[in-house]
């Protein structure tokens, strides 16, 4: 049976979308109904973000990035009782979600990258044909995984997780259509060490206007062996993990995780299906339910890896493959990683790794795996 929820879309005060994904009573049988009005005085935001943000191409790497100026003013870690992304409560700081109890909600972010809101034409910065540039189209929305105002993904019960799941796919599918949009990103920041702004459970969802440079370059590999092998690279990698076994951090029906043998970061895992799938959207309602209990036993392990008890910071993405090129190439996986290298003691990325991203590691991936397992509940 397919896990039960209501989705609902309701006006934000600016014109803004906002999703209900409820998974309890009354609102999961429709008795009641999200009917909360959003009565802050903003102005529509459509006037906001005209213009707001555009992407520039660099011709030295041939990448697109973005200029986005006007998220400099964002919210950033505000007092608990003045928490954006909580309920509404009579009498209380107007938030971004207008009623006063939900269960997961997602939202087109008040600061978005990217928006196709922005508007403006394609052109060439200064005249110079070196600098194509054109509207930051797409869109950027914010998924809050509870109301309660502490904790993370981590902390969730399976069946509130299972949600959190539904609501990324429903999303995933929904940009995947969005015109402008050419690859959706799924993915969750955690703690200060990343420079989270927001403690609040929470996580974002960009629909990037290009394919982004790390898709294209794993594309590009994927062909690549594709055209030397007549296989799938992500399969390959997948399969020799499996074979070794030394670095699989656990191993379900239908998913394994495991540290990739040329890990970049203190503390890096990557969580795959054993089903050759594109994106999300197109896991199977078993995959889904086991998916669930590995993410949420992966993540387990990852905040008892260190004998500090503190929650690990980390950033949790989903590799989808893009919407509309390399869907028979990629695969879909999760990667997460620290820059939490030891109790108390924080990877900075210095000269080697941001200026020439030439990447060192202070451990080795299979130290990394035997920990995981150690950590096993």
């Amino acid at each position: 049976m397919s896990h039960p929820f209501r989705k609902t879309s309701v006006p934000m005060a600016d014109g803004r979308e906002l999703l209900y994904f409820d998974d309890t009573e009354p609102w999961l049988s429709g008795e009641r109904v999200r009917d909360a009005v959003d009565h802050r005085p903003l102005a529509p935001a459509d006037e906001t973000l005209r213009g707001g943000s555009q992407v520039r191409f660099d011709p030295l790497t041939g990448d697109w990035i973005a200029m986005a100026s006007h998220r400099n003013d964002r919210t950033l870690m505000p007092p608990p009782d003045q928490d954006p992304l909580a309920p509404t409560v009579p009498g209380g700081f107007p938030t971004e979600i207008a009623d006063s109890s939900y269960d997961v909600v997602a939202f087109e972010n008040r600061f978005p990258s990217f928006s196709n809101r922005i508007g403006g034409e394609a052109g060439f910065l200064d005249g110079e044909d070196l600098w194509p540039t054109r509207p930051a189209a797409g869109r950027c929305e914010v998924v809050c995984f509870t109301s309660d105002t502490h904790g993370s993904f981590a902390t969730l019960p399976p069946h509130r997780a299972r949600t959190v799941l539904e609501a990324w796919i429903d999303r995933t599918e929904a940009l995947n259509a969005t015109e402008g949009v050419e690859q959706v990103f799924v993915f969750e920041n955690r703690g200060a060490e990343i420079g989270v702004t927001l403690p609040h459970p929470h996580g974002q969802i960009y629909g990037y206007p290009y394919v982004t440079p790390k898709t294209t370059a794993m594309l590009r590999r994927a062909r690549e062996h594709r055209e030397a092998t007549g296989r799938n690279l992500f399969r390959d990698v997948l399969d020799a993990e499996r074979r070794a076994g030394h670095r699989v951090v656990l191993s379900t029906e239908h998913f394994t995780a495991y540290v990739p043998a040329a890990a970049r970061w203190p503390v890096e895992v990557h969580l795959a299906p054993h089903r050759d799938v594109p994106d999300l959207a197109a896991l199977t309602d078993a995959e889904r339910t086991d998916l669930v209990g590995a993410y949420l036993d992966l993540l387990g392990r990852l905040d008892r890896y260190y004998p500090d008890d503190h929650p690990m910071p980390y950033i949790a993405g989903w590799f989808q493959a893009p919407a509309h090129e390399g869907r028979d190439e990629f695969r879909l996986h999760l990667q997460v990683f620290s820059v939490q290298r030891g109790p108390g003691k924080v990877k900075f990325l210095a000269g080697s790794e941001s200026a020439m991203a030439a990447w060192i590691n202070d451990t080795t991936p299979e130290k990394v795996a035997a920990r995981l397992r150690e950590v096993s509940q």
